[in-house]
């Protein structure tokens, strides 16, 4: 059987649209909100990251982006970032 492979392009449409109907309509289940608004954050972070990494190919800067560091930076916010930041410059 052939397996059906969706493009990047079409499954970050889908789970932006999800999370913008999430966000449109609400969570009718506080545990449910709490886990979707985690959710939007780890993502907000991974795109924060993304955007770091874009600015930082001008001065060979690099932050991993996986699961972790999106976590850190999402639910840490700004002082998460700088804590990669800094970790990223003075350990590794």
């Amino acid at each position: 059987m052939d397996m059906v492979a969706f493009e990047p392009f079409t499954i970050i449409i889908i789970v932006g649209g999800l999370i913008g109907l999430l966000l449109i309509l609400g969570a009718p289940i506080k545990p449910l909100r709490i886990i979707g608004n985690g959710v939007v954050r780890i993502m907000i972070g991974a795109l924060a990251l993304f955007v770091i990494n874009s600015i930082g190919t001008i001065i060979s800067f690099h932050i991993p982006i996986n699961f972790i560091t999106a976590s850190v930076s999402g639910l840490l916010g700004i002082p998460g970032v700088i804590a990669l930041i800094a970790i990223e410059q003075f350990v590794l």
